[in-house]
């Protein structure tokens, strides 16, 4: 399929690594150009040296207001396609084993900034009358994680804004669908492996092999396959689709809607 993104330019929230290196590397394989944000200097220069002709870069924390506004300046007044929102998440705990000070740092790592991005972004969108936003946040939306009570919580925020958004904004050309990962062959998963492995005294390993127990397909999934629908989601043929939490987790949520 041709997504019709040949040459237009994407912002790209983590990605050198992941789910989002995976995004990133679909787009660019369909010939697209992106500006690529990420904290690791090496992976970030790595990564536009493999591609020179299609990456820019922006070197920081998307959580930091600073690097917001960096990604914009590099931005200038050119068109732009779509962005995808991402970042890491918050640390894997229990309700009980959190502190107050974990709430509000999950409150700044999973929301707010997402919401001061979108801000800075909208109004660009709006004035094209053309925008894709896309964000990925977690199959924990739809159904919770064990030991994950900061992402479960916080991650429905960004649903309830996403969706609310979507709906004010309809007719001005602007969609915004969130994707909704389940267990992928990530590092960001990995930290659920040894978090389980504690809590059950068994290895890493089995750990794994537990959480895969419970996917119906049987195995972890692979970023550059997700990689595939958050370029499709971020390209024009997805136009008649808005306000989406879209499951990507191999059957692994159980209800209807899942």
């Amino acid at each position: 399929m041709d997504l019709k993104i040949k040459d237009k330019l994407f912002i790209v929230c983590g990605a050198t690594g992941g789910l989002g290196n995976g995004a990133a590397l679909n787009l660019i394989n369909e010939g697209a150009k992106i500006i690529a944000i990420a904290r690791d200097a090496r992976k970030l220069n790595a990564f536009k040296n493999r591609h020179p002709d299609q990456i820019e870069i922006v070197l920081g924390d998307i959580s930091k207001t600073a690097t917001i506004q960096e990604t914009l300046e590099k931005l200038g007044d050119r068109f732009l396609d779509g962005v995808l929102i991402n970042a890491g998440g918050p640390p894997a705990k229990s309700f009980l084993e959190t502190e107050m000070a974990d709430w509000d740092n999950a409150y700044n790592s999973i929301l707010r900034w997402k919401v001061e991005f979108t801000k800075a972004i909208l109004p660009i969108f709006i004035k094209q009358e053309y925008g894709r936003i896309v964000y990925i946040e977690s199959s924990s939306t739809k159904q919770p994680i064990a030991n994950l009570v900061l992402s479960n919580s916080l991650r429905l925020a960004v649903v309830g804004f996403a969706k609310t958004l979507s709906q004010e904004i309809a007719t001005k050309g602007v969609t915004l669908n969130i994707l909704a990962p389940g267990f992928h062959e990530t590092h960001a998963a990995k930290r659920l492996f040894v978090k389980r492995s504690e809590v059950e005294g068994i290895t890493i390993e089995e750990a794994k092999a537990r959480y895969e127990s419970n996917i119906p397909i049987g195995k972890m999934g692979d970023a550059n396959e997700f990689g595939s629908i958050a370029a499709w989601l971020l390209s024009p043929v997805s136009k008649y689709i808005t306000g989406q939490t879209i499951s990507v987790d191999g059957g692994a949520i159980r209800g209807t809607f899942g």
